[in-house]
């Protein structure tokens, strides 16, 4: 059976977040707002502006600005064949919008749309397959900023290791390793002290209060078939977060390659 060019993919999706239309345009739509809960971003905030996501040491997403109506409607597209490494004549940008709806009660309600065009391919699917539980979780990153760290710009603590195993068993070792809990339960992660705010498949999110206070979320995904990655994200808002960073990321990388993964 042949392939069927210019097949649609979509995710949409709509999430209620604190703050009002001008708070939330600042974590969306700005370089600042959207480093503090999604990744590090680089954007020139205005309609044909360039726009850049790091997404690891030598992997980065790279797009354009192409809807601007602050504060309320943003749109931009990324070039999805490049990022993949496909043909560009074969693959339509990856386009993302947001639109922020103010509601009553000084809540506004963010709507998602991603969509785009390609071959049909088997790879395709599975990666629209992956992006809503890849992508998603981030929103409540975004929820948890805006209501306790809005306008505020995060210093960013990173470390994974891989490790042969797979994705679940690697969870598993490092959920119990730290003593994750359910939503709502107090935890203390590696001398960090903070809450659980989101228990996700492979994922937990905690809000972190001291010693810096911020949001750190720990994961493992699949690799390949048989290496799996363990990994830690914090997004930290503090005047001391840097010299945090320098001395934590490095013990927070040595401790993740120590893990023992049952074979």
């Amino acid at each position: 059976m042949s392939t069927i060019p210019n097949v649609p993919y979509r995710l949409e999706f709509s999430v209620e977040v604190p703050g009002t239309p001008e708070q939330v345009w600042q974590a969306i739509a700005t370089a600042k707002g959207m480093s503090a809960w999604f990744l590090p971003t680089e954007m020139e905030e205005r309609e044909g502006g360039s726009l850049h996501f790091t997404m690891g040491p030598e992997m980065g997403s790279d797009g354009q600005v192409t809807g601007w109506d602050p504060p309320r409607r943003l749109v931009y597209e990324e070039d999805w064949a490049a990022l993949m490494g496909k043909d560009p004549e074969a693959l339509s940008p990856l386009t993302s919008e947001f639109l922020v709806e103010a509601q009553s009660g000084g809540t506004c309600v963010v709507r998602v749309t991603s969509s785009g065009f390609g071959t049909g391919a088997a790879w395709e699917s599975e990666f629209w397959e992956d992006m809503g539980p890849n992508w998603i979780p981030f929103f409540d990153n975004l929820r948890l900023y805006l209501s306790h760290f809005p306008g505020q710009e995060a210093t960013l603590l990173e470390a994974t290791a891989s490790h042969p195993g797979d994705a679940q068993a690697i969870w598993a070792t490092l959920s119990n390793a730290l003593g994750l809990g359910a939503v709502g339960e107090a935890v203390e992660v590696r001398g960090a002290t903070g809450r659980v705010e989101r228990v996700a498949e492979r994922q937990t999110l905690v809000r972190l209060t001291a010693p810096v206070p911020g949001m750190l979320s720990i994961f493992a995904y699949a690799e390949g078939d048989s290496t799996a990655t363990a990994g830690v994200r914090a997004y930290l808002f503090s005047a001391d977060a840097e010299d945090y960073v320098r001395r934590e990321e490095p013990a927070w990388r040595t401790w993740l390659q120590g893990l023992t993964v049952p074979a």
